[in-house]
């Protein structure tokens, strides 16, 4: 039995009860050799890139993984898994939504991004470029504030949609706060990054949900990256899922969710609600 086949069976072997994602995760990133911030920044900084996300089981994780000879893992104090927070704003009918579940165009994400190890935070504005790449502009944020935008961060706002896309943001208020488990994988040579993220919650404003036991793996890369090459290999393709969307649709089963419906039903056990007097 090789190193791999020997590794998948133990996968197979983990409790039930407990996240087999996460102890696979854990796992997988102590036999990786380790990467500062610094370098990380340094050579996989890519705000500007292409992604591609997949929602992969603990098994198909750990085959991943092993083909990923290359790859090192951000490592910070000893630390390997970090635990992130992520507050989004919206239009109380809730436009940027509908933007992304009509694939439109001109479509942006605004949110506050927490490091719950640090405390530090960001104001983000995440944009689609006009070639399908994803642009992120970020602006240092009090940890104070990551549930509101500030004055400053709405004059950021308003130059970023402006010099993008020549429009004026909605009126924006607090819509869904996620948190989840993230290990961060970099390919030093090339700078391609591979985030890996496990226990999703998701609030809203009357309910939290959680995510399945599963891996959402997210390859950013200038081109096609190592990562996506060895999933295709596997038979693996990528989804169309954004943690914010998801969110959305799990806290508020009343939505339609069009383009993730098939998605969310068999990977997330969810069925949308009908109002009977509609």
């Amino acid at each position: 039995m090789t190193a791999v086949e020997d590794h998948l069976a133990t996968v197979d072997d983990l409790p039930r009860i407990t996240s087999r994602s996460k102890a696979v995760l854990h796992s997988v990133t102590g036999r990786k050799g380790p990467v500062s911030l610094d370098e990380v920044m340094e050579v996989a900084g890519l705000q500007t890139r292409h992604e591609k996300k997949y929602l992969l089981t603990p098994r198909e994780f750990v085959e991943l993984s092993a083909a990923l000879e290359d790859f090192r893992v951000l490592q910070i104090d000893g630390k390997r898994l970090f635990g992130y927070e992520s507050a989004y704003f919206d239009s109380p009918d809730l436009a940027l939504f509908r933007a992304h579940r009509q694939g439109r165009r001109q479509r942006y994400k605004v949110r506050t991004r927490t490091y719950l190890d640090s405390g530090e935070s960001l104001f983000e504005v995440k944009l689609k470029g006009g070639r399908g790449e994803t642009v992120k502009l970020r602006l240092p944020y009090e940890f104070e504030d990551r549930s509101r935008i500030t004055g400053e961060a709405q004059d950021f706002l308003e130059d970023a949609l402006r010099d993008s896309y020549d429009a004026e943001p909605p009126e924006l208020t607090p819509s869904l706060t996620t948190r989840y488990t993230r290990a961060t994988f970099v390919d030093v040579a090339d700078g391609a990054r591979l985030t890996c993220d496990i226990d999703l919650a998701c609030t809203g404003e009357d309910t939290t949900e959680y995510g399945p036991d599963l891996i959402l793996v997210e390859s950013k890369s200038t081109g096609s990256g190592r990562a996506d090459e060895v999933l295709a290999a596997m038979g693996v393709r990528p989804v169309s899922v954004s943690k914010y969307c998801v969110g959305i649709a799990l806290t508020n089963p009343d939505l339609p969710a069009n383009k993730w419906n098939r998605m969310l039903r068999t990977r997330f056990g969810w069925e949308r609600e009908y109002d009977d007097a509609a």
